[in-house]
């Protein structure tokens, strides 16, 4: 089977399309005839070979010779084959989910893997994956599992959205961005997008109440509060955000700032645990985590038509490396998707 791998931690020109084995699926593992995949900051971190867990992994200088880096989490597909103790799908079933090597592992752990999803074929643990509503493309299936979980925990779980409540969503128009505007709508949340002028409509297309354009007003400048901030783009100091959350609101941030090294991260993390010891505000980071619970609800959001992925471009598979680019420019509206049906890719 085709799959993109790496021999070497870097740019996206270290990837290469291989010829590997077909996987076998262990016991409850599903072997899935990948259809499409997704492509997210976390593959391009593994690439890079950070956090330095993957390298633990993967190989601390380099993937080892006889087991190279396979990027890719994120997978739609067709069910192939499972193991002999998988009870929940048999060969035929439309899939969607992650491919992980362990769900029962904590922290930046658990999205280790070996096999990736810019394949043919991947196998996956039965209990990251969930079917396909029959309404959604194999490409839409595929743009949820990482920012769609991201969106879905940092709100519910570390924001505790409600009904009413004022979000603000800081890069509205990513990838996690345009689910976070969606779901916190179905959660009955007054939502602000914070994007380009050439998103605006689209934000407001997908449920936003209201939009502002970055280039013509400072959000942490308007005078405007809000009971809670979700920031997918790091770019402003804590005090600034600080100045627009209501006395009792709470900040989640879901990545690392923009601009700053691993010290200069650290160093924002010590300060927000002891701005929210000493005050009232609350100011968070998380690592979403995979979870077939949650899963099922972004399955029933999408059925539904309450949650509708954006889709910005399709990639082949031997294209894997020019996605990887183009998420690096940091103006990817919604997803960038992998397909392996040249003929179909619905945005």
């Amino acid at each position: 089977m085709k799959a993109i791998t790496y021999h070497n931690y870097g740019s996206p020109d270290v990837l290469q399309c291989e010829d590997l084995e077909k996987p076998v699926p262990g016991a409850g593992e599903v072997l899935i005839k990948v259809r499409a995949a997704s492509v997210n900051p976390l593959d391009r971190g593994e690439l890079k070979g950070v956090p330095y867990i993957f390298r633990i992994v993967f190989g601390l200088r380099k993937p080892e010779v006889t087991q190279p880096g396979r990027p890719g989490v994120d997978v739609a597909g067709l069910v192939e084959a499972v193991g002999r103790s998988v009870t929940q799908f048999k060969p035929g079933d439309e899939v969607f989910g992650v491919c992980i090597s362990n769900p029962q592992n904590s922290g930046v752990r658990v999205w280790l893997h070996h096999q990736g999803s810019f394949a043919e074929y991947v196998c996956a643990p039965e209990s990251t994956l969930v079917l396909k509503p029959n309404n959604v493309t194999f490409e839409q299936a595929a743009s949820l599992p990482v920012a769609a979980l991201t969106a879905l925990q940092g709100l519910r779980d570390m924001g505790h959205i409600q009904p009413g409540k004022k979000v603000l969503i800081h890069g509205a128009g990513g990838g996690v961005g345009t689910f976070a505007v969606q779901i916190a709508k179905s959660f009955g949340g007054d939502v602000t997008g914070v994007s380009s002028t050439s998103n605006a409509e689209m934000i407001r297309s997908i449920g936003a109440d209201r939009v502002i354009d970055y280039s013509d007003e400072d959000f942490t400048k308007s005078g405007q509060h809000y009971d809670m901030i979700f920031d997918c783009y790091a770019n402003h100091s804590l005090s600034e955000y600080r100045r627009v959350l209501h006395p009792r609101g709470i900040y989640v941030g879901i990545g690392p700032p923009v601009g700053l090294g691993g010290i200069g991260f650290l160093t924002r993390l010590i300060q927000m645990l002891l701005l929210s010891w000493m005050g009232s505000q609350k100011l968070l980071t998380f690592l979403a985590k995979p979870s077939k619970e949650d899963l099922t609800i972004l399955r029933e959001l999408v059925a539904t038509g309450k949650v509708t992925p954006v889709i910005d471009r399709c990639y082949s598979l031997h294209e894997v490396p020019d996605a990887m680019r183009y998420l690096e420019e940091g103006h990817a509206r919604g997803k960038v998707v992998i397909t392996l049906d040249s003929e179909h890719c619905l945005g």
